[in-house]
């Protein structure tokens, strides 16, 4: 969460965090230990870990593992009547610029045809905090700044603490039931769903929440699903509190006749790429060319593909490289968003290689397969 900040200290919290952005350690393989106050790294070359510790100048680590992560240390303390020190958590997805390896979001809610996902918490006692998985969904396939709708799912809370606005119901949701909050912090509305009892472990439909929240008006199938985050909000320690395990899938191919993952704007993503390597002993520069042959034009572009195994990206322009093996995501840069029909757009980068070399497989730009020139 970028946080749900309690409207008193939104406005300056919020710039901070947009200003500091992220420190990336690098992709985890062996444990990763992460002090920065916005440091991140990748796990399984699919999900990011963040350490986000917003709401505090006072010391916060956590150690990521393959599969999670867990609170080293928290030295922070908040006001159990306000808001909480940090979010630690990990995610699929984009939040303030730092997409996931590979990810499809944002994507239009009505091109979804299903969004699961799988949790493990590890708690601790004597501490205050909610474990709380975090839902950003926004009007426009937004990868910066805040969304207009959170959507918090508290797993488990401990001390005096409770959600951003009243309750204003329940709701029966895959198979448990949940006490429902809604209100505003001042920069977005947020919707939380309560458990009567502490959950550890939950294998669920993403889809059955977002549901919940459309049937109450928040939101519109047209809206665009940003980022699935899990992790903790603490307010008073929270040393030893972990997410031992965390999975997201967002597929496409729903009900509505837009594709998988519709462009930012305007119409269907059909597209050719031209992928044009140089290569010698142990590296090799890669040119790409991105051509828009479907009949609207594309405001906003976002370039999937897979690396063969041995390959490894060093530096990259024209384009933001989120990932740099296996799935790698290539998104436009402020000046080159524009791809009008029958455009084209180029970016590049350089990297390192082991064995014989091989070109991507395939190429999807905003979800959609483009065929190679």
């Amino acid at each position: 969460m970028r946080r749900a900040i309690r409207a008193a200290v939104a406005t300056c919290l919020l710039a901070a965090g947009s200003i500091t952005a992220f420190v990336l350690a690098g992709p985890a393989s062996a444990d990763t230990a992460i002090c920065e106050q916005y440091g991140s790294t990748t796990i399984q070359g699919r999900y990011v870990v963040m350490n986000n510790r917003w709401g505090t100048s006072a010391q916060q680590c956590i150690n990521v593992t393959s599969t999670g992560f867990a609170i080293t240390t928290q030295q922070g303390t908040g006001n159990t009547s306000g808001a909480p020190v940090s979010y630690p958590a990990v995610y699929y997805g984009c939040h303030y610029t730092n997409c996931s390896p590979g990810t499809n979001l944002p994507l239009r809610l009505s091109s979804i045809s299903s969004a699961t996902s799988s949790i493990n918490y590890t708690y601790v006692s004597g501490a205050t905090y909610d474990a709380a998985y975090d839902i950003w969904l926004d009007p426009a396939p937004k990868t910066d700044g805040v969304n207009q709708q959170e959507v918090m799912i508290w797993f488990n809370r401990q001390g005096s603490i409770q959600p951003i606005g009243s309750v204003v119901g329940s709701a029966t949701i895959g198979g448990r039931s949940w006490e429902v909050w809604q209100g505003n912090n001042g920069s977005n509305a947020v919707i939380s769903y309560v458990a009567p009892a502490p959950v550890a472990s939950w294998s669920f439909s993403v889809l059955d929440f977002l549901n919940d929240v459309r049937n109450r008006g928040a939101i519109t199938s047209a809206w665009y699903l940003t980022s699935i985050q899990a992790g903790f909000e603490p307010w008073i320690g929270g040393t030893g509190l972990a997410v031992t395990d965390f999975s997201a899938a967002v597929n496409g191919g729903g009900s509505s006749s837009t594709p998988a993952t519709t462009p930012p704007t305007g119409g269907t993503a059909a597209c050719t790429v031209t992928y044009a390597p140089e290569v010698w002993s142990n590296g090799f520069v890669a040119n790409v060319t991105v051509a828009n042959t479907g009949g609207a034009a594309l405001n906003g572009w976002t370039l999937g593909f897979t690396l063969p195994a041995g390959q490894a990206i060093t530096n990259s322009w024209n384009a933001t490289l989120s990932g740099s093996s296996g799935a790698v995501t290539a998104r436009n840069l402020a000046w080159n968003g524009g791809l009008p029909v029958n455009g084209s757009q180029s970016f590049g980068f350089q990297g390192t290689h082991s064995g014989s070399f091989a070109a991507p497989a395939t190429f999807t730009l905003n979800g959609t397969a483009c065929a190679k020139a």
